[in-house]
């Protein structure tokens, strides 16, 4: 049986990562900033609908919803320009930029 190191693959592929900020210049790295923003509220959409966090058993107290608002609003953020769909989006939209010239 082999054993996968999940930690080894992952850290490879953040390295590996075909759009890298430090690689991008000028309006390259503006377009890249939205592209990233924008799976990022995709994702703070998926995690609003999945991430239903209402426990019957305990009474909501003051202020647990904007916690988890917020906790949700980060991780959106955090998890953004991993997924693909911002990389997807970014490569689309240089390829209609390219197409104009």
């Amino acid at each position: 049986m082999m054993k996968l190191d999940v930690n080894s693959i992952y850290s490879n592929y953040q390295t590996d990562k075909v759009l890298k900020q430090s690689d991008l210049k000028g309006d390259d790295k503006k377009l890249k900033k939205q592209t990233d923003e924008f799976e990022a509220l995709i994702l703070k959409f998926f995690l609003d609908t999945s991430l239903k966090l209402d426990n019957p058993l305990y009474p909501k107290e003051a202020g647990t919803e904007i916690y988890q608002a917020m906790y949700k609003e980060n991780l959106s953020k955090e998890l953004s320009g991993s997924f693909g769909y911002s990389e997807l989006l970014f490569n689309f939209l240089k390829e209609q930029e390219v197409g104009k010239r």
